[in-house]
């Protein structure tokens, strides 16, 4: 493992029994795994060149039992990593060896459908694609889709603020919350937001949101859900270049067209998908367009003529639409399978996340191509191309000596290259411990302090989920002091940190 985690409290390790025994008086013992075998499944999240075996992993069933697992470790000083469906990329649910690992899944109901409202009230382990399956009846879906969807846990997405390929037009996860139900890590229960569409006073939900596990628990999620549009058609677009491609995305956007999606792939990610899936794509092209667009029937129509238009004015040597719900379907059933397709052409591979302005996109192509010779390895491109989203594959083999090392030092080269372009660094996977030592690119130190203070605000031992997204973990105690000699923040309620 090439990235530091806290050092683990000796104390809480020579207690580990007693702290399995006590975890066992508070939900079901079956609930509690403390075999180093069955813990191995825990050791692990998507990010899977990091790993770190749990003190302990619980499986809490209510909401009851959530409140009081935290209020002990809290009593106890005894750190807690959440974890939802475990599929998420930055090694956000990475165990620590000193923490209580607190797994959400066994909270898997969907609580409520409220169709007159337009929402449904579910517990964080129901799965993305669960949400749609249980509305698509009635006409309705859930919008953000990420690749993930069918194994994904929509607290996971809440923690992560997830995206996926529909997020242009419909939003993140954040756009589609309305509210949640969360313990904090005294064991307190609270509630944000609701059924409506905005709350007065401070906006803690959209705090909440990719808050990646550090402020507290989801024990239960409201979401919008949206009538299915009543026509949706997809483009199949191939192109000779990546930048060809990339100055058709900014044309459309220019031209005012927002579509339901819009996807980007370079030639070994559309060959690894086509000989994966066989979704037709056309195995010439340089660059691959999925454009979809959805609304009345008549207003499709006349944007896939638009559409068309623009992406033969940009040299397009391909240009399919679907003509069924199957043929769209199939378009798109290779872009969501991207992942595990690339998966067939190499040992291993780091799934990158940073988000640039569009029309910088030929730039980062560029400079990447750069980086793929400066480090020797290759790379697959997926892109959400219409808001910047860059999901970079670097291929490489773990077993080969140094070339993990030097997939990192590639990821992090194409991360500074989003944020010297004017970008982010991540647009929906986190920052977790992949981008964690990263921040500095982006972040000033009293950016990086400003957001320890609400950390602090909500965890003043620093329990939930220590040694994520912040390069540096300061004692909350700390960090008051440090805000008022530095004149920041001068408040005399900070010295109660």
């Amino acid at each position: 493992m090439s990235i530091s985690l806290p050092a683990p409290d000796a104390s809480v390790l020579d207690r580990r029994q007693a702290i399995v025994a006590a975890l066992k008086g508070l939900t079901n013992p079956s609930n509690v795994i403390d075999s180093q075998p069955a813990m191995r499944v825990y050791e692990t999240d998507g990010l899977t060149a990091y790993r770190q075996m749990p003190l302990v992993v619980v499986l809490p069933e209510t909401v009851a039992e959530v409140s009081a697992i935290l209020g002990y470790a809290h009593e106890n000083g005894i750190r807690v990593v959440p974890r939802g469906a475990g599929t998420g990329l930055s090694g956000g649910a990475l165990p620590l060896a000193d923490a209580i690992l607190l797994g959400l899944a066994k909270f898997n109901r969907i609580l409520e459908i409220d169709f007159a409202n337009r929402v449904a009230r579910v517990e964080p382990g129901v799965t993305n694609l669960a949400i749609t399956q249980a509305v698509e009846a009635q006409g309705f879906y859930y919008a953000p889709d990420p690749s993930s969807q069918i194994a994904c846990s929509i607290g996971g997405n809440v923690a992560e603020n997830s995206g996926g390929v529909h997020c242009l037009k419909y939003g993140l996860t954040t756009n589609n919350v309305l509210g949640v139900e969360m313990v904090l890590i005294t064991g307190e229960i609270i509630s944000l937001g609701g059924k409506h569409l905005d709350s007065g006073g401070y906006d803690l939900l959209g705090l909440v949101t990719g808050s990646e596990g550090l402020l507290g628990v989801i024990t239960q999620v409201t979401v919008r859900i949206l009538r299915k549009p009543e026509t949706a058609r997809a483009l199949l677009m191939g192109f000779s270049s990546s930048e060809s491609a990339g100055q058709c995305v900014a044309d459309v956007i220019s031209a005012g067209i927002i579509p339901g999606g819009m996807e980007m792939m370079d030639k070994p990610a559309i060959h690894a998908a086509e000989d994966f899936v066989h979704a037709g794509y056309p195995r010439e092209a340089e660059a691959l367009l999925i454009v979809e667009l959805d609304g009345p029937e008549a207003e499709v129509d006349h944007l896939i003529g638009k559409v068309s238009e623009i992406a033969r004015a940009n040299g397009a040597d391909t240009i399919r639409a679907s003509q069924s719900e199957a043929e769209r379907m199939n378009f798109w059933a290779g872009r969501k399978a991207a992942f595990p397709a690339v998966g067939r052409i190499s040992p291993d591979y780091l799934c990158m996340d940073g988000t640039i302005p569009r029309k910088k996109l030929p730039q980062v192509l560029t400079g990447m191509a750069e980086l793929s010779k400066k480090y020797g390895l290759r790379v697959a491109n997926v892109f959400h191309a219409g808001d910047g989203n860059l999901h970079p594959l670097i291929l490489f083999d773990a077993n080969a000596e140094g070339e993990l090392e030097r997939a990192e030092k590639f990821g992090a080269d194409i991360l500074r290259l989003c944020v010297a372009m004017g970008g982010v660094l991540t647009g929906e996977h986190g920052v977790g411990v992949e981008k964690r030592d990263l921040m500095p690119e982006m972040f000033s130190k009293a950016d990086l302090a400003q957001q320890q203070m609400l950390k602090c605000a909500f965890d003043s031992q620093s329990l939930l989920n220590p040694g994520k997204v912040f390069p540096t973990l300061h004692r909350c105690a700390e960090m008051g002091r440090m805000h008022v000699h530095h004149g920041q923040l001068p408040h005399p309620e900070l010295e109660r940190f």
